[in-house]
């Protein structure tokens, strides 16, 4: 099951074939997403592989769920960030596990999701939360950060070689609201690329 709902797992095949899911193994999807991956990892373990699925995005947990919902208790699900991965698997039962599986990044349905605020090529709130309950949005940082911290956020996570320029430009904008606002002033700024 490569292909869930219009999503592709991102080198399927080869991860199932790395990962050699075995019956009666213990594995780790610890950036579950859509859910395919570990489908496929339940699978290949059947009858008895058991299976922890993390994600930061609950959304993503609850989507998962539904496709994984035919294993029963074979999987067990926690919507948090995989940075707590060695606090969370042991008292699940996964502190000795076969495999795991961390594709970092964002996902398709995540970029998709204008609403989300992760695509710069649909117009959307200015977001970018994993989680929704994060109370910080990227749009309090774009208005609210001095010019010299934006810019050294651009440079560290974006590893933005203009991020000084780009940095002033926002201050001089804000507020903006919208990740089209942002991209926009970004191309006028720097020039327009193609991604």
């Amino acid at each position: 099951m490569d292909a869930i709902a219009g999503h592709v797992s991102v080198l399927y095949k080869e991860v199932l074939a790395w990962l050699d899911p075995q019956p009666g193994g213990r594995y780790i999807d610890a950036t579950l997403g859509a859910g395919g991956h570990a489908s496929g990892i339940l699978t290949a373990s059947d009858p008895d592989g058991r299976l922890l699925g993390l994600d930061a995005d609950p959304e993503a947990i609850a989507f998962a769920g539904e496709i994984l919902q035919p294993f029963g208790d074979r999987v067990v699900l926690r919507a948090t960030n995989a940075r707590l991965l060695g606090a969370i698997a042991s008292p699940l039962g996964f502190g000795q596990v076969d495999g795991v599986l961390m594709d970092l990044g964002l996902s398709s349905r995540q970029l998709a999701d204008a609403q989300r605020g992760f695509s710069f090529s649909q117009d959307g709130p200015l977001d970018m939360r994993m989680n929704g309950s994060q109370v910080q949005k990227a749009a309090d940082l774009v208005n609210r950060l001095p010019e010299a911290e934006l810019a050294d956020l651009l440079w560290r996570y974006g590893e933005e070689r203009n991020s000084r320029r780009i940095a002033r430009a926002i201050v001089a904008a804000r507020p903006l609201t919208k990740t089209g606002q942002l991209a926009e002033l970004v191309a006028k700024t720097v020039g327009r690329r193609e991604k």
